[in-house]
């Protein structure tokens, strides 16, 4: 008799857990498989239609998501096993988070129309502003509301979460420091964060493709930033051409060799100058991508921006769809168990950062781009916030990365007035 299966997810990883995919060969191939099934069941008539509802970056995100997620088997003699199918973290996804990330960003910057670029700066760094005003306002009335879900001091761990929302990791250590807060005493709240800021994130890249029904409500001016992609697109049909051997190889040497660039750069000044001295406020990484798109910049200034002709932002495009794989592969919810204060207060923080966002973008008549790109500036950083941004079109993911890159100057400070705001809220 075959014997009946079993299968739930579970709320707590377990240490005897086993991996059906951990080599690294087989990782790679399932965060390249994930955006080939998606693209080609994108194309198919019957079933491409969901994917006008839900973007595929959406599907590529919370696929890896679900194989990384341990799961609980039991066959009917009720022996039982705890399985993911692929890991929660691995040398692929760092690698992915890293080079890729910075090569995506060259090749993507490769075809910016700087001119253009610019005309976008006033509502841009105002959507940026509110988001962070935001985080500095709704962390206090979230602890306000469920201090009582928190032990004694509970609030304090907080602050990280208020230093990670205005401007990332740096911001949320130095914080975190600043307050004296041990890290058993922010684990729960660096798994609140993860969970909050990655729904957040698909929440957005969802949006991204709804984008036009979404602006017409909220009445937002798209002018600028349709008249700057015609003109980027007007400019890939000028000197569009089938890809050569030569172009393909020369694309992806020159966007992997800005990335080691990058990294060599930046660890050398980080090494031999002064530039140490800001690893607290702003970090390495955050350095590595902005040298990374002030290379691309000046590249679409010469005859290298004639390789958007070949697809230079296609290559881009498709680190990108890795990308989000590998970040859906790395967040584990397993470990939300226990952690439901902090949830709680998480939730509501993140709802009044919406909820003043799309009050500015009213006012300001700010279309979704401004909304989507200022608030992952702020939630995700410079890991993030170009891929929210390239998701409404590749040639505007250069805006998130100069926007998280800016979100840092106003980091530390608007955290220490959110935890200061908190420590008044606590009765």
């Amino acid at each position: 008799m075959r014997s009946a299966l079993y299968f739930q997810i579970l709320l707590a990883s377990s240490p005897n857990e086993s991996i059906l995919i951990n080599d690294i060969p087989g990782v790679i191939t399932v965060v390249l498989v994930i955006p080939a099934i998606i693209f080609f069941a994108a194309g198919r008539p019957k079933i491409g239609c969901i994917f006008k509802i839900v973007p595929g970056l959406v599907f590529c995100y919370f696929l890896p998501t679900l194989l990384s997620t341990p799961w609980e088997y039991t066959n009917a003699a009720g022996d039982a096993a705890i399985f993911r199918v692929i890991p929660n973290a691995s040398p692929v996804y760092q690698f992915v988070k890293g080079p890729v990330l910075l090569a995506s960003l060259f090749l993507l910057t490769l075809n910016l129309d700087l001119p253009g670029i610019i005309r976008l700066g006033p509502k841009a760094i105002g959507m940026l502003l509110a988001g962070s005003i935001g985080v500095i306002v709704g962390g206090p009335i979230a602890v306000w509301l469920w201090q009582s879900y928190l032990p004694a001091d509970g609030h304090l761990p907080l602050a990280y979460l208020a230093g990670s929302w205005i401007g990332g990791g740096p911001n949320a250590i130095a914080l975190q420091k600043s307050f004296g807060v041990s890290d058993a005493a922010i684990s729960p709240v660096i798994v609140v964060d993860a969970f909050i800021s990655n729904m957040w994130l698909a929440v957005l890249l969802m949006m991204a493709a709804r984008s036009s029904w979404i602006d017409k409500r909220l009445g937002g001016d798209t002018t600028a930033i349709d008249t700057l992609v015609k003109r980027i697109e007007d400019y890939h049909d000028e000197v569009g051409r089938q890809a050569s051997i030569a172009d393909i190889v020369t694309i992806l040497a020159l966007g992997f060799g800005v990335s080691w660039l990058s990294v060599v750069t930046v660890d050398w000044l980080m090494a031999h100058t002064a530039l140490d001295a800001t690893r607290d406020v702003v970090s390495p990484f955050a350095w590595k991508v902005l040298v990374a798109t002030l290379l691309g910049i000046g590249a679409s200034l010469t005859r290298m921006r004639s390789l958007e002709g070949a697809g230079a932002s296609r290559f881009g495009g498709v680190m990108i769809y890795v990308l989000v794989a590998c970040i859906g592969a790395g967040a584990d919810f397993s470990r939300l168990n226990g952690a439901g204060g902090y949830m709680l207060i998480a939730a509501t923080w993140m709802l009044i950062h919406i909820v003043v966002l799309l009050g500015a973008a009213i006012a300001m008549k700010a279309p979704l781009f401004y909304v989507a790109t200022g608030s992952q500036a702020n939630i995700g950083g410079p890991a993030s916030a170009p891929i929210v941004a390239g998701a409404f079109h590749p040639a505007l993911a250069p805006v998130g990365a100069l926007l998280a890159i800016a979100g840092y100057a106003i980091g530390t400070l608007g955290g220490l007035a959110c935890v200061h705001l908190m420590n008044m809220m606590v009765r």
